[in-house]
């Protein structure tokens, strides 16, 4: 099925996952979220190693559409956050490493997805804001990722200043993991999928699902939750082939 908010490109091992609405500045609209959410679904399912989510235009994202927003009663309002949160689900429960390439601005929901990725680089004309605190309509989902990204102090400052940060500050925060000069942030975010995928897929799949899961619980839990599963993974084949290469001294066989 064909895309019309989006962008899909498989090639190779990678899929990227691009917004391509760029004269509403990639806002993402119940229509937006909707691809979004099926474009991971779908890329989820098959054998790519990593997904890129990219952006056409002036803008990254400039989060929730509000012309569509003003317009909805509770109920649709309610439906277009909970696509949202889905996406964000998603994004952190496919089995492949994702990796947000951030060339501009990115803003509330926008910033959300940015927080939701398990790495981001951003070129160094980046910038990140969750601008409800300076309106009427408090970034309350948005910052439900991003304070599990840079903590909640200064989650709660954005919130409340509602003011922009640079790709500098948002890399010493945590929001991204690498800044770059625009001109090379295609050849750092593939530098660092290539990085992220080495190994075996369907350890790190299971590795990236296990981590989202025990990291919102108290330590005793987490530790007993990640015991078994570091137990259980064990029994696998590739890791079965990464022991043996290890003690025989070769490459592994994937």
């Amino acid at each position: 099925m064909g895309y019309e908010c989006i962008e899909v490109h498989p090639a190779d091992d990678v899929t990227t996952i691009t917004m391509n609405m760029p004269g509403r500045r990639n806002a993402l609209s119940l229509a937006h979220l909707t691809e979004l959410l099926r474009a991971f679904e779908e890329a989820g399912k098959s054998s790519a190693k990593g997904v890129i989510l990219a952006a056409n235009g002036p803008v990254f994202s400039a989060g929730h559409d509000l012309s569509e927003v003003a317009g909805l009663d509770l109920a649709g309002t309610r439906e277009l956050l909970l696509m949202c949160t889905r996406l964000t689900e998603v994004m952190q429960s496919v089995p492949q490493v994702v990796i947000a390439r951030v060339h501009a601005l990115a803003t509330a929901a926008g910033c959300q997805l940015v927080a939701s990725a398990d790495l981001a680089v951003a070129a160094d004309t980046a910038a990140f804001a969750t601008p409800g605190g300076q309106g009427g309509w408090f970034c309350h989902t948005p910052l439900v990722a991003v304070a599990r990204a840079i903590g909640p102090r200064r989650a709660l400052e954005l919130g409340i200043l509602g003011e922009r940060i640079d790709a500098a500050t948002a890399l010493d925060w945590g929001l991204v993991h690498r800044v770059v000069p625009a001109a090379e942030l295609d050849v750092a975010t593939g530098e660092l999928m290539a990085k992220a995928t080495r190994g075996s897929a369907l350890s790190k799949g299971l590795g990236k699902q296990a981590f989202y899961t025990q990291v919102g619980m108290p330590q005793p839990q987490a530790y007993a939750y990640a015991v078994e599963v570091m137990a259980s993974s064990s029994q696998l084949p590739d890791a079965k082939e990464g022991m043996n290469a290890f003690v025989e001294k070769r490459p592994p066989r994937w």
